[in-house]
């Protein structure tokens, strides 16, 4: 499982003539550091990284806010067609990629959307069909006894929610955040295709730009993928207690 990662950080850190060398040598001779300062400077990474970086956010933002609220109203609420709904949501996720493409491009462009980051970002903000169904089962997995005391006492469905049933599904909650994140932070067939100014451009996209007809900077590239890298292991690391110590379902830590 690490043996690419780390071919890919001693990679960053080899001279152009040490990528191709047989047999492979893992350790770099010389260590040459220099591969992440020039990377930085042969695209414009810091551009690309607040890009990337804005879209991530607000993409994780809008599926963190939509897609609970969704899925509680399938869990716990009742309400005509609750059922069919539910089955178009998950019938959506064995529809690929590929089908939707066309269609969604032509819309956007239609409302000139194209050449901007919306289309990255707004959609999020309408719910993600897989985080949908993992937050509605773990909803599932919560007591209706809970809801029921807290009608007794007065509270509104949007406070049960919001109070109660929210704060319980907290690990849940960030485990979609983070697999959103991961999605949003390396995509780049999303990019590729909405994306038209350079001054836009995310890291993915900025990877493609160290391949040309004379060759790749496979030093640069692997160094510029490691700093892309870095993020996502990071996050996880300070993250990973909360994903792993989890809450019972009858409320009480």
């Amino acid at each position: 499982f690490i043996i690419p990662f780390l071919w890919m950080v001693s990679t960053s850190l080899k001279p152009i003539t040490q990528v191709f060398t047989y047999p492979p040598e893992w350790i770099p001779n010389p260590f040459q550091w220099s591969n992440y300062v020039e990377a930085t400077q042969y695209i414009p990474f810091f551009t690309y990284l607040k890009n990337t970086a804005v879209i991530t956010v607000f993409s994780t933002l809008g599926v963190v806010i939509s897609c609970p609220l969704v899925a509680y109203s399938f869990a716990k609420l009742e309400w005509k067609g609750r059922n069919v709904m539910f089955i178009i949501t998950i019938a959506v996720m064995m529809i690929p990629m590929q089908v939707t493409m066309i269609p969604l491009f032509l819309l956007f462009n239609k409302i000139g959307w194209v050449g901007t980051p919306l289309p990255l970002i707004v959609p999020a903000f309408f719910g993600v069909p897989f985080s949908i169904f993992l937050m509605r089962q773990f909803f599932m997995g919560l007591p209706n006894t809970l809801r029921d005391a807290a009608k007794i006492d007065g509270a509104s469905e949007f406070r049960i929610y919001w109070q109660i049933m929210l704060p319980l599904a907290k690990s849940a909650v960030l485990a979609v955040g983070l697999f959103q994140f991961m999605n949003v932070w390396t995509d780049f067939l999303g990019p590729l295709l909405y994306l038209t100014d350079e001054t836009q451009y995310t890291l993915s996209l900025g990877l493609q730009q160290f391949s040309s007809q004379k060759g790749t900077e496979w030093g640069l590239m692997m160094a510029v993928s490691t700093m892309m890298t870095l993020p996502i292991i990071i996050l996880f690391f300070f993250m990973q207690k909360t994903f792993m110590q989890g809450i019972t379902f009858s409320g009480i830590k």
